[in-house]
């Protein structure tokens, strides 16, 4: 049903009320103001020229008035505005939606564009990439597992060292193999920081660390894949310089004559690789030294 010209009408703007729900909380003294102050501007009197259309005014005044004085029309007037204003909030959230759907489609529609457009052989040059990558990590995988199974077959056909079979680096090759200590208290090394000191000689297979340890020391065993990668990590200094690490090779004679003098004695009379402690570990120690601070004095 259309609505009335009468039900359109807002008659706390005719009074110069503010409307909505501020107008809800008006008092009957505040609409008596406003109809007083606003009936003698809109006066018949006011306006003798144009006396028909003062007093039509006057007359929607003062009907306005008699309306928001009476109680239930109050009510149902104020009731009428709610239902509108709840009308025309919904009318606006539905546009706003219907906006929203809008933008998705279009942006849907932008991308189902842009990815016909797309040149094929470059789409394809892009999935031959992914696949080739996804290759490399597999044989990359294999090969690291089966080089873990030769070390193990390797250590399983021949004795292990006297040293190793008293400690956790049974079955382990002594040619890939690095024994790896550093002091208690200091800069601590868990096995992913080996992985990354280490991993510059080249594939780490495998860090195992040491449960026990002495007072002032602790230890790792760090298999690389490869004997060259093994003597190349007992050439180097490696650690942090307020605690480096001791890098020793599993077997003692797996290492080169390119060492200090300590680790040459070492090579020539075999020793286990247990024993940290003592005269070989107090040189091996000064030797550490010495090239920490030949290193301190070139920077």
């Amino acid at each position: 049903m259309k609505a009335t010209a009468e039900e359109e009408i807002d008659h706390y703007v005719v009074l110069g009320l503010p409307s909505g729900e501020e107008g809800e909380t008006l008092t009957l003294e505040d609409i008596k103001k406003a109809y007083k102050a606003k009936s003698l501007l809109c006066h018949p009197d006011k306006r003798p020229d144009d006396r028909d259309a003062a007093n039509a005014e006057f007359l929607w005044l003062r009907s306005s008035f008699d309306i928001l004085c009476d109680d239930q029309a109050r009510r149902a007037f104020d009731a009428l505005l709610r239902v509108k204003r709840e009308r025309e909030r919904e009318r606006l959230r539905r546009g706003s939606d219907r906006d929203s759907k809008k933008r998705r489609l279009e942006e849907r529609e932008r991308r189902a564009a842009e990815e016909a457009e797309e040149d094929p052989e470059e789409r394809r040059r892009r999935e031959v990439e992914a696949a080739s990558a996804k290759l490399r990590e597999e044989v990359a995988r294999i090969r690291a597992m089966h080089a873990g199974r030769r070390g193990a077959a390797t250590a399983a056909s021949s004795p292990p060292p006297p040293a190793a079979a008293a400690s956790a680096g049974v079955g382990l090759d002594g040619e890939r193999t690095l024994k790896v200590s550093w002091e208690k208290g200091g800069e601590d090394y868990g096995p992913a920081r080996l992985r990354e000191i280490f991993g510059r000689f080249g594939e780490v297979v495998d860090v195992l660390m040491r449960s026990k340890g002495t007072k002032k020391m602790r230890s790792a065993f760090v298999v690389m894949a490869s004997k060259e990668a093994m003597i190349a990590a007992t050439k180097s200094m490696s650690g942090s310089l307020m605690n480096p690490l001791l890098v020793l090779p599993l077997h003692p004679m797996a290492a080169d004559n390119s060492h200090s003098s300590s680790v040459k004695e070492t090579e020539q009379k075999p020793m286990p690789t247990e024993n940290l402690v003592g005269a070989r570990y107090q040189a091996f120690e000064d030797n550490i030294l010495k090239k920490l601070l030949q290193k301190v004095c070139n920077t």
